[in-house]
């Protein structure tokens, strides 16, 4: 059975926040379908790489539009 729009929404925030190289960040994930794009800003090119993994690794995942800007510190 797919999981609910919601049910998803609440498993790529957490998928967020349990990764240590990312967690704290303010990222914004929307869902529709199993299509996700994520947006907000990261210091560096490999957090931008943890926060797609992590979100590609959640069930009910599709498809994937990273949007994340990388700026350092």
């Amino acid at each position: 059975m797919p999981a609910t729009n919601d049910h998803l929404q609440q498993n790529l925030e957490s998928a967020l926040g349990d990764n240590p190289y990312i967690a704290g960040r303010r990222l914004r994930v929307e869902s529709s379908a199993g299509r996700v794009i994520v947006r907000g800003q990261v210091g560096s090119y490999y957090q931008k790489q943890m926060a797609q993994e992590s979100l590609l690794r959640v069930e009910g995942v599709e498809e994937l539009e990273n949007q994340l800007e990388v700026h350092w510190a």
